[in-house]
């Protein structure tokens, strides 16, 4: 089971990255330590505070000319790192 599903690439988040905060999607079950040492083993930083979101599936409606689908978004659990001063996490890196 990995904790860390992918990292948030938004305008919203990418704002935040210049203070050094990132944003990641979580496993849902995961802990903010579990988080915490998750993210200090894959990317070699310090993080100094984890914050943690958990945004509910909304139901959705999509008409088309046949018929009408009713369906779910999937619920998911958001985590904002802030790492220590001087660290980065470049997400670009391998690309």
């Amino acid at each position: 089971m990995s904790i860390l599903k992918k990292p948030i690439v938004t305008e919203k988040v990418s704002a935040l990255n210049e203070s050094g905060k990132y944003g990641f999607v979580v496993d849902k079950d995961a802990n903010k330590v579990e988080i915490k040492k998750a993210i200090e083993k894959a990317y070699g930083v310090t993080v100094e505070s984890v914050n943690t979101m958990v945004y509910p599936g909304k139901a959705k409606t999509k008409y088309t000319k046949s018929k009408v689908i009713s369906g779910r978004t999937s619920s998911f659990k958001k985590a904002i790192v802030q790492v220590a001063d001087g660290d980065i996490i470049d997400f670009y890196g391998g690309v």
